[in-house]
């Protein structure tokens, strides 16, 4: 079963995200802040980092950032999934290092198929 870590500071979101991944088949675990998520990252190992930019201690920019400085897991894929629209906000995520960008809110077939795809879950 594929690992996934949702990184947002909306319980809800958490929440929504959540049931939409373990209804597909996937082991969720979520963290507040990048901070958080940080201190989850390694402790455990993860398949996939769904990740919000805007969150209080450490945003998703400076999250992704640091997830990719970190030599055991530098490699594991990261959707950011935010409210930021606008093509400056992608730009920034996919130069730290995000692997792709959904715009919130998200569909959930849309969450299960990019989740699948980047743990290499079959469609």
């Amino acid at each position: 079963m594929k690992k996934v870590l949702v990184v947002d500071d909306a319980a809800t979101v958490r929440m929504y995200h959540r049931k939409i991944l373990n209804d597909a088949g996937f082991q969720v675990d979520e963290a507040l802040n990048g901070l958080e998520a940080l201190e989850k990252a390694f402790k455990d190992e993860y398949d996939l980092y769904i990740v919000d930019i805007n969150m209080p201690k450490l945003d998703g920019y400076s999250f992704v950032d640091k997830l990719r400085n970190m030599e055991s897991i530098k490699q594991s894929p990261v959707i950011v999934v935010s409210t930021e629209s606008e093509e400056k906000d992608k730009e920034k995520a996919y130069e730290v290092g995000a692997n792709f960008y959904i715009v919130k809110p998200v569909k959930p077939d849309e969450l299960v198929k990019y989740a699948k795809i980047f743990t290499g879950v079959p469609l």
